[in-house]
């Protein structure tokens, strides 16, 4: 029942949003020719509606009407945000000019407002938008007190949402980088799916990641959003990209160190990282991929050199970010506990609509040593 009534308030705020940022943008359309009401009405009926109408419909459409819909619904989404916030912030300084009679009462204060508010959607849009293709490279060093006989490349990512948004050609771009860094290692830390297999078996995007150099091997962790697509289907097509799946278990590479993956936290039913650690030689170096980084503790108690997740986008875009930092303990970024290293990454793909406003998408080079070394 709580959740019902989330879901609805939830909901409701949505709407309301939606016609508070109509109503503004009314006010520029009022005295228009019929077409453009009628257009501007459509839009005010299909924005708000559309992400509705994707969930209901998604699995009837073909994929490239479908694809434009969840462009559209989800980038709606992000701009909705910001209108929201500059109207009112508009409102404000509309409400204190009248006050002040700081212009002449002739002035057409909220039109012009307006029209300002949507030049300054515009290039948010465009900064967002270009923000989020410039991939950054992180890179750490990270040295463990355990026996390591020589260094390891290990380039790791997180948050891939492949999809109907993010498709092969951003896919190879992704590839291609993590190719020039020659790593020995690739490590996903979940999320390699959107919300649907469909599109990514529609483009074999399979094939894309058996073109990964990586001696060592990619492995990877489940996300939240392999679940949401399917859990079945999910694991399905990581098995086919030669991806090697740790779903709660854990692997000794070259009888060197380990790497152990959590299953999502989305399945309750998933082991404890105690369990999950039982029988490992101590004496090596343990690798942890776990997509959602909460309860770090645990990976301090329980002897892990290297946690790695992703999940929480750094909130995605400003002020979301705000959000996601008083959430997690570590919302992005690196954090020592003890003798344990944690790197949260933002992710290098993005869910929904491709923009980044105060955060940054990335990749992470790590050079992962002993203490011990020259």
């Amino acid at each position: 029942m709580k959740r019902i009534f989330t879901f609805a308030a939830i909901i409701f705020i949505y709407f309301l949003a939606n016609y508070y940022v109509f109503r503004h943008i009314n006010i520029l359309i009022e005295y228009s020719s019929g077409w453009v009401k009628n257009v501007f009405f459509l839009l005010y009926l299909f924005l708000p509606t559309s992400f509705i109408v994707f969930f209901l419909f998604v699995k009837k459409l073909p994929v490239y009407p479908a694809t434009l819909l969840y462009k559209i619904s989800t980038g709606w989404m992000i701009i909705l945000v910001y209108s929201f916030l500059l109207f009112f912030l508009l409102d404000i300084v509309v409400y204190g000019i009248r006050q002040l009679q700081i212009l002449p009462s002739s002035f057409l204060i909220e039109e012009t407002g307006v029209k300002i508010v949507l030049v300054l959607l515009l290039f948010i849009g465009i900064y967002g938008h270009l923000n989020y293709l410039q991939k950054r490279r992180i890179k750490l060093k990270i040295k463990t007190s355990k026996k390591l006989d020589t260094p390891l490349k290990i380039v790791m990512i997180s948050d891939l949402h492949l999809g109907f948004a993010i498709r092969k050609k951003e896919l190879k771009e992704w590839i291609k980088k993590i190719n020039e860094e020659k790593p020995d290692l690739l490590l996903i830390a979940g999320d390699i799916i959107d919300n649907s297999v469909r599109p990514l078996n529609y483009y074999h995007l399979e094939k894309y990641f058996k073109e990964i150099k990586a001696p060592l091997g990619t492995y990877a962790c489940l996300g939240n959003h392999e679940y949401l697509s399917n859990i079945g289907e999910s694991i399905s097509f990581i098995n086919k990209t030669g991806i090697q799946l740790l779903r709660d278990s854990s692997v000794l590479v070259n009888q060197r160190f380990y790497i152990v993956g959590r299953d999502d936290r989305t399945n309750p039913a998933r082991k404890s990282l105690s369990e999950l650690c039982e029988g490992l030689d101590r004496s090596k170096p343990v690798i942890l991929l776990d997509h959602q980084p909460y309860h770090l503790e645990e990976a301090q108690e329980n002897g892990i050199d290297l946690q790695l997740s992703g999940h929480t986008h750094r909130g995605q875009v400003w002020p979301l970010s705000l959000i996601a930092d008083a959430i997690y303990e570590d919302s992005h970024g690196y954090l020592k506990k003890g003798n344990t290293h944690i790197y949260v990454s933002s992710g290098i793909g993005i869910w929904g609509g491709r923009y980044r406003i105060g955060t940054q998408s990335e990749y992470v080079v790590i050079e992962f040593s002993s203490k011990n070394e020259a």
